[in-house]
């Protein structure tokens, strides 16, 4: 039997638009009742999405594994999800570290809510709960589910430089585009957040952005000239009238004045990358430059936490990492500064 992802209109707010369902339309209740649970935890509906697919996932390895696509406490042992990943990892090839381990975790989260009475019967010695120090080690301490995890490789994440923004920035021809590149380089906005603007989030007599960004928390962000000079011409002269809230819509064809959609930003990147050969220019390779610039001109971690809109500062910290070349910059300037005997002459 095939199961898939559908996407419905959401009966109410405790209800998941995305729904797993059998070929022949019935649903999944295990899964669904999840879902819903995430809903009502006010869970934004692209996670939805995403732990909808990651636990279809292992229900389509389930019904491969064990013939059947009902899951009972008895079924689930201390191998199970030892199994899941080993599957995985087998596969030719193998899908990213972080993609098995987040399937991993939303199934265990699932499986924990569906039959909690069980959950300490799995896997004794990984699945246990056990208390994971904050990565700064300030704070209280905090739950973790597990330590059945595939180790995940460092990425290291190169800003681009200044010639490959140029290039790539130089080929848009509408304000709009131009204006949504420089809202993600200019001032770190992910792809979502610059999706979602609305009109009235821009403020020109104050020089201010309102972004709504991930637990829809709202931060109020100041905007660069340049930025203010490309909002305000492409309103002037490109944005169509009576188009409703949306700040950035779609500008020709039968979606003109239509909010864009991730699909139609996602195209419209791709275009720009072939035609410019600046293969890495993404929306979050743009967020990186954008930390790296910042830090590059001195500003505080806190402050970069809340232009990046981020809830913990050990999540900026990610982006912070500096090139050899901004190693040896900070290495000259100190040495240029310190204070020590020459060395012996050895004539």
């Amino acid at each position: 039997m095939r199961f898939l992802v559908a996407q419905q209109q959401a009966r109410s707010n405790a209800h998941s638009p995305f729904r797993v369902v059998a070929q022949t339309g019935r649903e999944v209740d295990w899964i669904n009742r999840y879902l819903d649970q995430q809903r009502v935890r006010g869970v934004a509906d692209s996670t939805l999405r995403s732990y909808a697919h990651d636990l279809l996932h292992f229900l389509r390895w389930w019904v491969v594994a064990h013939k059947t696509s009902t899951i009972t406490p008895p079924a689930l042992t201390e191998s199970t999800f030892l199994d899941y990943i080993r599957f995985q990892v087998s596969q030719n090839p193998p899908p990213a570290a972080q993609s098995i381990n987040r399937r991993v975790g939303t199934a265990e989260r699932a499986m924990r809510c569906e039959f909690p009475e069980a959950a300490r019967l799995w896997a004794p010695g990984f699945q246990n709960w056990y208390w994971r120090q904050s990565r700064l080690g300030y704070g209280r301490p905090r739950p973790a589910l597990t330590q059945l995890r595939v180790k995940t490789p460092k990425r290291v994440v190169v800003p681009l430089s200044v010639d490959e923004v140029a290039r790539f920035w130089s080929s848009f021809r509408t304000s709009r585009d131009v204006a949504i590149v420089g809202l993600m380089l200019l001032h770190g906005l992910r792809s979502c957040e610059v999706l979602a603007l609305n009109r009235e989030d821009i403020q020109f007599l104050d020089s201010q952005i309102r972004v709504q960004g991930k637990g829809k928390r709202i931060r109020v962000l100041p905007l660069d000239p340049d930025s203010v000079r490309l909002l305000d011409h492409y309103l002037r002269l490109e944005r169509p009238a009576h188009c409703g809230q949306a700040l950035f819509v779609c500008l020709k064809g039968p979606s003109r004045g239509r909010r864009m959609t991730p699909a139609g930003l996602r195209s419209l990147f791709r275009h720009h990358r072939q035609a410019t050969s600046v293969t890495k220019a993404n929306p979050h390779r743009f967020r990186h430059t954008f930390a790296s610039d910042m830090v590059r001109a001195g500003i505080s971690l806190p402050a970069l936490m809340q232009l990046m809109g981020h809830a913990q500062i050990q999540t900026t910290m990610i982006y912070l990492q500096l090139t050899p070349q901004d190693v040896w910059e900070q290495y000259a300037r100190a040495v240029a500064r310190l204070i020590r005997p020459a060395p012996p002459s050895l004539s």
